[in-house]
């Protein structure tokens, strides 16, 4: 994953593509910033692929915040910029489950960890994240979940 994106930053370098130069930049310096962190935390491998996957995923939910909020101030400037940042970090990203796929994955979870109440939620949610990280949008899930367990 590491590799993809500096090459992926490379290549914008040399295409002069400045959004994805600079949008590949943010997320090369976060990286770096949770490896430093996890070297406190005795990981001097830094963070797993995994967790990269989860922290493009809080960079597109951090941006689609900002669209909101952009939108309703009037700023389509910076609408378009965050929009744009948007589709070059899902670039990264395996494809993304329908809402079928996550309806189908989420009541087999559900069975799996024998959960039937609201309060098994982070049972489920956790396991969610295991196996389909990066593959869902969690935000959308939460409330599927508690439909379900309701």
């Amino acid at each position: 994953m590491r590799a993809m994106l500096s090459n992926a930053f490379k290549s914008a370098m040399k295409d002069k593509e400045t959004v994805a130069v600079s949008t590949l930049r943010l997320i090369l310096a976060a990286i770096k910033d949770r490896d430093i962190a996890a070297r406190t935390k005795g990981n001097t491998e830094g963070i797993s692929d995994d967790e990269i996957l989860a922290l493009l995923q809080s960079m597109i939910k951090q941006r689609r915040e900002s669209i909101d909020a952009f939108e309703k101030g009037g700023r389509m400037e910076l609408v378009k910029q965050e929009t744009s940042e948007i589709a070059v970090i899902e670039r990264f990203l395996p494809r993304q489950m329908s809402e079928d796929e996550m309806t189908e994955a989420l009541n087999s979870i559900i069975v799996e960890v024998n959960a039937s109440t609201l309060k098994d939620m982070g049972k489920v949610m956790g396991a969610l994240k295991e196996r389909f990280p990066g593959r869902m949008d969690f935000s959308k899930v939460s409330g599927l979940v508690k439909k379900k367990l309701n």
